[in-house]
Parts: C-alpha cells; sequence; structure tokens
C-alpha cells in the first residue's frame, strides 16, 4: 500500500516484485517469512469479519465486527515485531464480556454443530477458523521468537467469540443451527 505522507496516487511501489517486502522496522524480508504470513493471515481474517459485518443487519453486531477489524489492524502491524505484539488486557476483557453477552442470547449448545445456516453465520464460521490457523501459527513462531502471552489469549478469546457470533446471528435470523448428524 502506498505511503500517505507519499503525494503520488500510486498504490504499486515495485518494491515488492522480487519476493522482498518490508517490516517495519526497515528490515528487507522475504514475502513467505513466518510474521510476514501472520500478516496476512490477520488480513484475511479482517477481510471475513468485513464481509460478516456487511451480510448482518444487527447494528450492535455490526459495531463489534468493526471494533475487532479495528484491533485486527493494529496486530497486524506489531506482528511484523512479534515480541512488541503485545495486545491491551482490556481488549481481551472486552471479547469475554462480548462472549458472556452474545452467550445467554442462544443458551448451551446440547450437541454439536456443523458451521453453516444464515450467510452471516456461516462468514463467521470462516472467520472462526481462520482465527485458529492464526493461532496455530503464533505457535510456531513462538517456537522461533519471543511472542507476548497477550497475543495468544487474544486470538483464542477471539475464536471463541466468532464461534459465538455464529450461533447468535443464526439466532436472529431465525435460522437454526447446523446439528451434527449421527
Amino acid at each position: 500500500m502506498s505511503n500517505p505522507e507519499n503525494k503520488s496516487n500510486k498504490v504499486y511501489t515495485r518494491t515488492g516484485d522480487m519476493g522482498l517486502t518490508s517490516l517495519t522496522t526497515g528490515e528487507r524480508v522475504l514475502k513467505s517469512d513466518s510474521r510476514i504470513s501472520l500478516c496476512g493471515e490477520v488480513d484475511e481474517l479482517n477481510s471475513f469479519l468485513g464481509m460478516t459485518a456487511s451480510l448482518t443487519s444487527s447494528p450492535d453486531l455490526k459495531d463489534l465486527l468493526h471494533q475487532v477489524q479495528n484491533e485486527l489492524m493494529a496486530i497486524a502491524g506489531k506482528l511484523q515485531t512479534p515480541s512488541r505484539a503485545s495486545v491491551e488486557e482490556s481488549c481481551i476483557v472486552s471479547i469475554e464480556k462480548n462472549i458472556d453477552s452474545l452467550s445467554s442470547e442462544t443458551g448451551s449448545i446440547p450437541y454439536f454443530i456443523l458451521p453453516g445456516g444464515a450467510p452471516a453465520a456461516a462468514s463467521s464460521h470462516i472467520a472462526r477458523t481462520i482465527c485458529r490457523r492464526i493461532e496455530r501459527n503464533l505457535v510456531a513462531l513462538g517456537e522461533k521468537e519471543p511472542v507476548p502471552g497477550t497475543i495468544y489469549r487474544y486470538f483464542n478469546r477471539l475464536s471463541d467469540l466468532l464461534f459465538v457470533l455464529a450461533r447468535v446471528l443464526n439466532h436472529r435470523e431465525n435460522v437454526p443451527d447446523v446439528r451434527r448428524q449421527k
């Protein structure tokens, strides 16, 4: 993406044409670097959250999704230097409060459910699986370099929130969760 201070309207820079990109520190790394891959996965998750928001008519859920999208944008920049990739504890607490509040809307789950249902719920389930992939890849990165614990906790809670959100989206659309067949 172009530098906002650059007066040019060009989106392309040509600096990545040979498979390299710059970290926020200025260091040039391969685009296959695990930090860059994680940033791409966070961007993918953010895109699915944008789609989920566009598919729901619930203003409170749109606001929640946009809040998470903004948090993810900040986290993606920090992931370029994993040791700095902390997340404010207040973000994790906020996710937990949202999980508790939204869970009260749908009740307990007496059976396994399959991803699906209303389009927004299905999108939230896809976002959840991307979030779980980010978690796994954070663990792999943490085997090579330090990653603060808050970043692990954030994505773990976020995947839980996305599961609950999918159930709420189905509930609000009067679409039953897809029950796993025995």
